[in-house]
C-alpha cells in the first residue's frame, strides 16, 4: 500500500507531526499530512495531485484530490476522482466516493462508499469523407465526388 506512482510530481508538500492547520489547503503535487487539517483539502482547478494522511494525521473537512491514501482519521467525505487507498489504520467518519479502491483489512468507513463511474470520453475515429453521389445535369450520369 501507498506504493510510489507515476502520478506523484516532484512538487511535495508537508503538514509536520505537531502542526495545525485551521482553513482550507489547495495545493498542487503530493502534499503528505502528518499533523492536522480544520477545513477542506483539494487540488488548484485542472491539476493532478495525490494526498497521503499518515496514521498520525487527521483531517476534519472534506477532501476533494484524484488520488487519496489513508491511514489515519477523517471526519468528512472523501473525493477521489482516481484511486482511494485505505490502509489498516484508516478511520473515516464520512461518505466515501471512489473510482477505484484498494481497502486493507482493520480500515473503518461511517458512512455510505459510492462508486462513481469514469466520465465517458468521445474517442476521435479517423477523419474521412463520407462520399456524395452526384449527378450531371447536362449527361444525366451519376457519379461519386
Amino acid at each position: 500500500m501507498f506504493r510510489k506512482r507515476s502520478y506523484a510530481s516532484a512538487t511535495t508538500s508537508l503538514v509536520a507531526p505537531g502542526t495545525r492547520v485551521c482553513g482550507d489547503v489547495n495545493f498542487t503535487g503530493t502534499l503528505h499530512i502528518c499533523g492536522s487539517i480544520e477545513g477542506s483539502v483539494s487540488v488548484s482547478d485542472g491539476s493532478e495531485g495525490m494526498v497521503v494522511l499518515s496514521a498520525e494525521g487527521t483531517v476534519t473537512g472534506t477532501i476533494s484530490v484524484p488520488v487519496v491514501a489513508i491511514d489515519g482519521h477523517v471526519v468528512g467525505d472523501i473525493h477521489a476522482t482516481e484511486r482511494l487507498e485505505l490502509a489498516a489504520q484508516a478511520r473515516i467518519e464520512g461518505d466515501v466516493y471512489y473510482r477505484s479502491l484498494e481497502m486493507a483489512a482493520g480500515a473503518q468507513v461511517n458512512g455510505r462508499m459510492v462508486h462513481c463511474e469514469e466520465a465517458p470520453r468521445r474517442l476521435s475515429g479517423p477523419q474521412t469523407e463520407i462520399p456524395v453521389v452526384g449527378q450531371d445535369l447536362e449527361t444525366g450520369a451519376t457519379a461519386l465526388k
